[in-house]
Formats: C-alpha cells, sequence, structure tokens
C-alpha cells in the first residue's frame, strides 16, 4: 500500500461517520475497502468515494440513488455521470423547492397559532 490509506477507525473519524454507518455503506457496495485480514484500509477512491456520498446525503439523495450513480462512473465514464447528476440534481431541485414550500406554510401556522393562544393568555 503505497498511496495513503486510511484504517476502519480513521475513516469514521475523517469523515465523522459511526462504524455502522460505514460498515452499511460497504454491505451495500458504496464502498470497497482493502482488506487484509480483518483489518479494512481505505484508499484514495474510497475517500472520494465517501466525500461524494456524504455531500448526496447533504442534498437529500437516497443512498440507491448515489449507488446507481457512482456505478455509472464505473461503467460508462465520466460524462455520463456527469449527464445523469445534472438529471438527479433537477429532481432534488424539485422536491427541495417543494418541501421548503411545506415549511414555510407550516411556519406561518404554528406562527399564527401561537399568537392566538397568546392572545387567549392575555
Amino acid at each position: 500500500m503505497s498511496e495513503k490509506t486510511l484504517s476502519f477507525k480513521e475513516m469514521c473519524a475523517a469523515f465523522d461517520v459511526t462504524p455502522r454507518t460505514l460498515r452499511y455503506y460497504e454491505y451495500i457496495e458504496l464502498l470497497q475497502p482493502e482488506r487484509q485480514g480483518r483489518s479494512r484500509f481505505y484508499g484514495p477512491r474510497e475517500l472520494a468515494r465517501m466525500k461524494l456520498i456524504l455531500r448526496g446525503r447533504k442534498f437529500g439523495f437516497q443512498l440507491e440513488e448515489i449507488r446507481q450513480w457512482l456505478l455509472i462512473y464505473e461503467n460508462e465514464g465520466n460524462e455520463a455521470q456527469n449527464r445523469a447528476f445534472i438529471e438527479m440534481a433537477d429532481r432534488q431541485l424539485k422536491e427541495l423547492e417543494t418541501q421548503r414550500q411545506q415549511i414555510e406554510e407550516a411556519m406561518t401556522e404554528l406562527q399564527d397559532l401561537r399568537r392566538v393562544t397568546l392572545d387567549l393568555l392575555d
């Protein structure tokens, strides 16, 4: 292993994830660390994939969507992956906009209800 690698524990710490999360990502084939006996080592490829996984989760993508998107790169290359990302991003942006509207409506309704309740106390 000439390239910089992280152990299982170092990987958890570097990305602030639990061991359970890291094992699950391996189980669903998002990550494929190098194994030496019972030890796992994560090289540059896995580090890059983990960054993409966590970024995708931050934006609300489902793990299966992320897995499929990572497979596109392996099977079809960077351009196909970029095109797939644009489609995914467009769908997610619409979903996030819907969620924002729902949150704004809930906040307005809660503020109104709070105001009415406060008036009752006066």
